[in-house]
């Protein structure tokens, strides 16, 4: 069976319980390995050393981690980590919280000079955001923008719309939900009643209904019995009456080949851990735990251990080839669930939308319903009455007292079941808030089905992020496959003629990509405070960061056989092409044509045109005698500018766009700068241009992009994280292009 890599609400809602037992334990570092693991290191006055980890990528898990199973800090702490060190040291833990009842934790830290709410999305693509007093987000691991809900820096943290609450839906409520549904019974448990597949299945097998059962065969008898199965498990967590396993699977040993672990049994692998046993898992083999959280951690430790031999396996890991079959139809299935789940908004929208319609249709009838419990209710009549009360009226005919079919004073609401206006004879049930009239009743469908309307436009936002995502998959599997097609061929067209970095790209690409280990050299260039990159040729460009590095590129820098460029827009770098290097001799250099645009490139692209989103810019090239710090008499100049004299080289339209990756030879970093310069040189890279993603979230993206290609994923986090790629974006918006 598949292995548990997500903990689902009611995990949560076990695990919460426990995890408030560490409240009074204080900050000391925050850490953040890869993108999605942050791992907060607390000391508790009675308990010691506490580890708390919260992963929100491939696994998602949240849980107080023994010191043993914790991985040593990483190197160089990235902006969030940082941040969260910042307002969190020192912070005593003030309790956690899930969010109704979604895979959703809200923790607390309290601190005299302020509070800091860490909010862990545990859904999803997954999310950890950091909230001052507030509410609003100070920083994030990812940004999310969508019509429903936004989580970026400086705006208001909205949390997703609400679910409902399978555990403490009321008898008539639950009843309700299930008679919506067209489907079987499993189904419309896990998916219109949240309680994912598992549960749900549990919860029939408990309540002794048969999981296929089609909803509108099912009984009330059915539907009680399935109710209180839900009952029972919730008062179990809510009383903390918990049994926690955690779940084997016994594996075949060998492969009937005579190899020697051919006659060994293999080891247990794990598949799941429960805050309780589990009819559904009867025949598996399991452990007891003391407590959910040290089950959640023994698993988590054992699946990630698991996982680690898993990828150990292939001795020769350049011959692997990735599985893009399987990635391609696993994108095409989650497609089709997405296609699946804005036909269902749709239906679900002008379910609400109908039967807010009916109710105007039906006015008086309804009208007559709710002022008849209204009067009773302000008449103190209590609410069994009531219901007693309508069926003898229903017994004698009367029309509005026969549309009555449930009656709930612990929600105070009334069902009504109401004749369809169309030709087929049908009913629909519409719950209603006994309190209030007809037209607020109404408004409230109209609202409901705006509210699912948005979750349609969101599953079609993602269908389309799934698109490009199966897009890229088909791309690289036929980058591959050409790959492999010259693999057994000659090297290509022999380099480019520098002696070092032409060796051919699909080579130089399989050959790194797939290596199960990359050994890293780093360099310590001189250059690199600076913005940078090697032409195509091999010369050197440099450009400033700021007004005080453009003084001194020009003042310290700026060779008399240099090339000296600027954007004719303001608010660009100034950038030199360099002839050699600080310290060395130079001769003349009569320079390609292409190595020229690379550098006009290079200048536009960090300029403000790509800040203010143009696809192209103009600049201009001078030599170094032309450039002065000079002005003319009675003028002045801001730091960072100068006064250019004479004839000017003009490169008019050059596109805004650049390359970043990673490089892997003759020295491993990360490099930025014209795609024509940079792709054949990295072992990998992703081309930009401006676009809409802020650049702390592009370089997110690109450094996601880029481990995804490598076999050793460790590598590029130590030499290309996302703050080091960040170093090669240019300031404003961008957008990946390939």
């Amino acid at each position: 069976m598949d292995q548990k890599r997500e903990l689902s609400s009611i995990d949560l809602g076990a695990l919460v319980t426990e995890l408030n037992r560490y409240e009074g334990a204080k900050v000391d570092k925050a850490y953040l390995y890869d993108d999605d693991l942050l791992r907060l290191k607390l000391r508790d006055f009675d308990r010691g050393r506490v580890e708390l980890m919260i992963e929100v990528g491939d696994v998602k898990r949240a849980h107080v981690a023994d010191a043993e199973h914790v991985a040593d800090a990483p190197g160089r702490p990235p902006n969030f980590a940082k941040m969260l060190r910042n307002r969190m040291s020192g912070a005593d833990f003030a309790g956690v919280e899930q969010y109704e009842f979604d895979r959703i934790l809200t923790f607390e830290f309290e601190r005299e000079d302020q509070n800091t709410t860490l909010v862990a999305e545990l859904f999803g693509q997954g999310n950890v955001a950091a909230l001052d007093e507030t509410g609003e987000v100070v920083g994030s691991l990812s940004t999310v923008r969508l019509k429903s809900r936004t989580v970026a820096p400086g705006s208001r943290y909205e949390y997703p719309a609400s679910r409902l609450n399978p555990l403490d839906v009321s008898l008539g409520g639950f009843k309700r939900h299930m008679r919506e549904s067209d489907s079987d019974v499993v189904r419309t448990l896990a998916t219109q009643l949240n309680l994912g597949g598992l549960y749900a299945e549990e919860v029939c097998t408990r309540a002794g209904v048969e999981k296929t059962l089609p909803v509108d065969e099912a009984t009330d008898d059915h539907l009680r019995a399935l109710h209180e199965a839900l009952e029972r498990i919730g008062e179990r967590l809510r009383s903390g009456d918990i049994d926690p396993r955690v779940y084997e699977e016994e594996l075949d040993g060998g492969d009937g080949d005579g190899e020697a672990e051919s006659d060994e049994e293999r080891d247990p692998r794990v598949v799941d851990v429960t805050p309780f046993p589990l009819s559904e898992h009867e025949g598996l083999p399991s452990v007891g735990f003391d407590s959910f959280n040290a089950a959640v951690d023994e698993y988590f430790y054992r699946l990630e251990s698991e996982d680690t031999e898993a990828g150990e396996a292939p001795a020769d890991a350049s011959a692997s080839r990735p599985d893009f079959e399987e990635e391609i139809a696993k994108q095409e299935r989650i497609i089709e669930q997405q296609k699946g789940a804005i036909d269902g908004f749709e239906e679900q929208a002008e379910a609400e939308r109908e039967r807010a319609e009916l109710l105007y249709a039906q006015y008086d009838l309804v009208d007559e319903v709710l002022s008849t419990v209204r009067e009773a209710r302000e008449n103190d009549v209590p609410w069994d009455e009531i219901s007693e009360t309508l069926d003898a009226g229903a017994e004698r005919g009367i029309p509005a007292a026969e549309a009555v079919v449930d009656v709930d004073g612990g929600e105070g609401t009334v069902t009504v079941e109401l004749d369809d206006e169309g030709d087929d004879g049908g009913t629909t049930r519409v719950e209603l808030d006994a309190s209030a009239g007809v037209e607020v009743n109404a408004d409230r469908l109209y609202q409901e089905a705006k509210r699912i309307e948005g979750k349609k436009e969101g599953a079609m936002e993602a269908i389309e992020s799934t698109r490009k995502e199966l897009e890229a998959v088909k791309e690289r599997k036929a980058e591959w496959e050409a790959k492999e097609a010259t693999d057994d061929g000659s090297d290509g067209d022999g380099g480019d003629g520098e002696g070092g970095d032409g060796d051919g790209e699909a080579e130089y690409e399989t050959d790194w990509l797939s290596r199960s280990s990359i050994p890293i050299r780093s360099p310590d260039d001189w250059f690199e405070r600076f913005r940078w990159f090697r032409t195509s040729t091999g010369y050197l460009v440099i450009g400033g960061r700021n007004a005080d590095q453009n003084e001194e590129l020009v003042k310290k820098y700026m060779g008399k056989h240099d090339r000296f460029f600027h954007t004719q827009a303001h608010g660009g770098p100034v950038t030199l092409l360099k002839a050699a290097g600080p310290s060395e001799s130079a001769d003349p250099v009569d320079f390609s044509e292409e190595t020229l645009r690379e550098a006009a490139q290079f200048a536009v692209s960090y300029s403000s045109d790509w800040k203010d989103g143009r696809g192209a810019g103009d600049a201009y090239m001078v030599e170094p005698d032309q450039v002065s710090k000079t002005p003319e008499s009675g003028e002045y100049i801001e730091k960072g500018s100068f006064v250019i004299r004479g004839d000017r080289t003009y490169f008019e339209d050059v596109p805004c766009r650049i390359a970043v990756g990673v490089q892997c030879e003759p020295v491993t970093r990360a490099i930025g700068g014209p795609p024509s310069a940079i792709v054949d040189r990295a072992a990998s890279s992703v081309t930009l241009e401006p676009g809409m993603y802020a650049q702390n979230d592009a370089a997110m993206m690109v450094y996601r992009e880029l481990k995804e290609r490598f076999a050793d994923q460790s590598f590029v986090r130590k030499v290309a994280s996302a703050d080091q790629l960040q170093e090669f974006l240019p300031s404003g918006g961008s957008d990946i292009v390939d």
